[in-house]
C-alpha cells in the first residue's frame, strides 16, 4: 500500500540539505548561500532624514521660471519675480492692463498657488504666494516616498546583499547595509542628490564682477572643480551660468560608463527618452556657437562650445573621473535624482571581526544548548529520545535550508530564535512522549499507545504553535531589522517543529511497529 509520508519526509529533507549545504561548501548547487545580517558580518548603519522642504522650495522655483516663460508667451509684462523665505513667490507688476492679464492668468493656469497678500504703490501692485498647506504636505510626503526608492534603486545597483532600507516617522530612513566595507563610497552614492541639468552660460555680463558680487539677475555662479590625481591639488574653475534649466536629468532613460578612444579615460554617455531627445536637438539648433553647461548638484561638469545641432538624444559628461566615480555617477544618473537632499543623522560602523566573534558565541551558545538537550532526551526518554534527537537536528538543517532557500537574513537574534526553537521541537515530543507513557500504563499495546498519544497531542501542539507563528509574524509585519530576523528563524522553527514532531517521528515510530514488528517501545 502506497503511502505519501515516506515520499514527503524524503523530499523535505533533501530539499533541506540541498539548500543547506552551499552555505559550508560555496560549490554545491544552486549556490544559495545563508545571507548574514548587519550584526553577523558587518556592515553600515544609517539613519537619514529627507529635508523635504527643499523639495517645497525647489516646486516654488519651477513654479516662479514658468511664470516667467509664461509672462513672455503672454505678453504680460513684469517689474521683478522673486522666491521669498524659500517657499513664497513674489511678484510685481504695474497697474493696468498687465495687472489684469497677471489676475486672469492666475485664476486660469495657476488657481494651486495660494494669495497671501496683495499691496499697491507706486503706481504697481505685489503679489505674495505660496501653496496650500495640504498641497505642501503631499510634496513633502512624495519626496520623502521618492527618496526612499532613489535610494533603494542605487543600493540595488551597488550590489549589497539584503540591505534593510525603511521610512521612520515622516521623513526619516533607515538604512542597513551588510557585509558593505566601503563606506564612504556608499555615503557617497546614497547621498548625492544626482540633480543633473544643462544650462547655458551667460555670456552677457562680465565674470570678474560676478566674483565680486555683482551677480546679474537670472545668473548664477557655479564652480568646475578639477582635481589632479597625481599632486592632489584641487582647482576651482568659476562659470557665470544662467538660472533656467533648459533639460534636467528626468528625461534621462540610461547612464552608462564608456572609455575615449582618444584619451584612453572613462566617461558618462547618457540617453534621453523621445521628449528629451526633441528639447536637446532644439537647444543645440537654437545656440550654436555658444557654451553649455551640464551641471550635476550644483557643480560643472563641462562646458562645451556647441557646434551644431545635435539629434539622436545622446550626450556625454567629462570630468577626469577614475573608473569607480565614473560608474557611480552612472549609478545614480539611472537611479533618478533625489526629490530633495538628505542629511545623516546616525551612522554606525559594524566591523567584519565583531560580526565572526558574534557567529562564534552564538554558534558555541547553540551547541552547548543542543547537546544537553539531546542528553536530557535520550536519558529520560530513551529509545524514543533519540528518535526525537535525530527530529532535532533535521529541524536545525531544514531551517537552514529554509533561510538560504528564501535568502533570508539570519542575524543575531535569529540565532536566539533557532535556540529557542530547539526547545520548541522537543517540547512537542515530551508531549507526545509522556501521552503515549500514559497510554501503556493503562495496559494499551505499543501501537494503539502510539497511535492514542499522537491524537490526543496533536490538537495541543497546534494550538500552541500556531499562536506562537501568529505572534512571529506580527512581529516580522511591524518589527525592526533585528526583530525581523528573530522572527523570521522562529517562523521556520515553527513549521519544521510541527513537521518533524507530527510527520516524521510518526512515520519513525509506524515503521518500527508496523514493518519491524517491534513488540515493546524504549520510552
Amino acid at each position: 500500500m502506497f503511502s505519501w509520508k515516506p515520499v514527503l519526509i524524503l523530499v523535505v529533507v533533501i530539499a533541506g540539505l540541498i539548500y543547506t549545504l552551499p552555505t559550508f561548501y560555496p560549490a554545491f548547487w544552486p549556490y544559495k548561500r545563508i545571507n548574514l545580517g548587519l550584526d553577523l558580518q558587518g556592515g553600515m548603519h544609517l539613519v537619514l532624514e529627507v529635508e523635504t522642504q527643499k523639495a517645497v522650495e525647489s516646486t516654488i522655483e519651477r513654479i516662479a521660471q514658468e511664470l516667467r516663460s509664461t509672462f513672455k508667451k503672454e505678453h504680460i509684462r513684469y517689474l521683478e519675480i522673486d522666491r521669498v523665505d524659500g517657499s513664497k513667490i513674489s511678484v510685481k507688476i504695474a497697474e493696468g492692463k498687465d495687472m489684469e492679464g497677471f489676475e486672469k492668468l492666475l485664476e486660469k493656469t495657476y488657481a494651486d498657488l495660494r494669495l497671501i497678500s496683495k499691496t499697491k504703490g507706486d503706481g504697481a501692485a505685489t503679489y505674495l504666494m505660496d501653496l496650500p498647506d495640504k498641497e505642501t504636505e503631499y510634496i513633502k510626503k512624495l519626496a520623502a516616498d521618492q527618496a526612499l526608492e532613489t535610494i533603494r534603486n542605487r543600493i540595488d545597483e551597488f550590489g549589497v546583499s539584503e540591505p534593510d532600507i525603511r521610512r521612520q516617522g515622516e521623513k526619516r530612513l533607515l538604512i542597513q547595509l551588510p557585509g558593505i566595507k566601503d563606506t564612504q563610497r556608499a555615503k557617497e552614492l546614497i547621498g548625492r542628490t544626482a540633480l543633473l541639468e544643462f544650462k547655458l552660460l551667460d555670456d552677457t555680463h562680465d565674470i570678474d564682477s560676478a566674483l565680486k558680487g555683482s551677480i546679474p539677475p537670472g545668473s548664477e555662479l557655479l564652480y568646475q572643480v578639477d582635481e589632479n590625481k597625481e599632486t592632489g591639488r584641487v582647482k576651482k574653475i568659476p562659470y557665470l551660468v544662467k538660472k533656467r534649466s533648459m533639460l534636467t536629468g528626468a528625461y534621462l532613460t540610461n547612464a552608462r560608463v564608456q572609455i575615449d578612444s582618444q584619451y584612453n579615460e572613462p566617461y558618462v554617455s547618457i540617453d534621453f527618452d523621445r521628449k528629451g531627445a526633441r528639447i536637446f536637438a532644439r537647444i543645440t539648433e537654437e545656440n550654436v556657437q555658444k557654451r553649455l553647461a551640464i551641471v550635476l548638484d550644483k557643480t560643472v561638469y563641462s562646458a562645451p562650445v556647441i557646434q551644431e545641432k545635435i539629434t539622436g538624444g545622446q550626450a556625454r559628461i567629462t570630468g577626469n573621473f577614475t573608473t569607480e566615480e565614473a560608474r557611480d555617477l552612472a549609478i545614480v544618473l539611472r537611479a533618478g535624482a533625489l526629490p530633495a537632499p538628505v542629511k545623516i543623522l546616525e551612522e554606525r560602523t559594524v566591523g567584519p571581526s565583531l560580526g565572526s566573534d558574534s557567529i562564534r558565541k552564538g554558534i558555541i551558545s547553540m551547541i552547548i544548548g543542543g547537546v544537553l538537550v539531546v542528553l536530557f532526551m535520550i536519558i529520560y526518554y530513551k529509545g524514543a529520545g533519540v528518535v526525537a534527537d535525530v527530529a532535532l537536528i533535521l529541524n536545525i538543517v531544514l531551517i537552514a535550508g529554509g533561510l538560504a532557500g528564501f535568502q533570508a537574513t539570519l542575524t543575531l537574534p535569529g540565532i536566539a530564535g533557532i535556540i529557542l526553537t530547539i526547545g520548541m521541537a522537543v517540547d512537542a515530543n515530551v508531549l507526545i512522549f509522556e501521552r503515549i507513557r500514559e497510554e501503556i500504563g493503562l495496559g494499551k499495546t505499543p501501537r494503539a499507545a502510539v497511535d492514542a498519544g499522537y491524537s490526543r497531542a496533536t490538537l495541543t501542539i497546534l494550538d500552541a504553535n500556531v499562536t506562537t507563528l501568529i505572534a512571529a509574524l506580527v512581529l516580522f509585519q511591524f518589527g525592526t531589522g533585528p526583530v525581523k530576523g528573530f522572527a523570521v528563524t522562529l517562523s521556520m522553527g515553527v513549521l519544521s517543529s510541527l513537521f518533524t514532531a507530527l510527520i516524521l517521528t510518526r512515520s519513525v515510530f509506524d515503521y518500527l511497529l508496523i514493518n519491524r514488528r517491534v513488540k515493546q517501545l524504549s520510552i
